[in-house]
């Protein structure tokens, strides 16, 4: 069984850490990233709704409404989905992360 204390030949004998370099912070900028892109995404297609769609063109009165109706509720969906699926990359970037930091941090 050694002796306690540090060990004479370590380099840090005193018991102080190694000296910490500049640190990377590679997720942080992943994180960011992605939510810029799920932003964009949004936005698009949020505004991808505006006007009157083609599917709508030629039609009057209640068919017109109902035709620009049923388009917003379907850009509602669409927008609702992505943000969805935003929240759970999120959720599944976080728990990574999590998992991450409790692997390599020092004991």
């Amino acid at each position: 069984m050694p002796p306690p204390g540090p060990v004479p030949d370590s380099r840090y004998g005193d018991g102080s850490r190694p000296p910490q370099g500049k640190r990377r912070r590679v997720f942080l900028w992943v994180f960011l990233a992605v939510q810029i892109l799920f932003l964009v995404w949004v936005i698009w297609g949020a505004s991808t709704a505006s006007g009157t769609p083609e599917a709508c063109r030629g039609r009057t009165g209640d068919d017109l409404r109902l035709c620009n109706d049923a388009s917003d509720v379907g850009t509602t969906i669409g927008v609702g989905l992505v943000i969805a699926l935003w929240a759970a990359v999120d959720v599944i970037l976080g728990f990574t992360y999590l998992v991450y930091r409790l692997a390599s941090r020092r004991t």
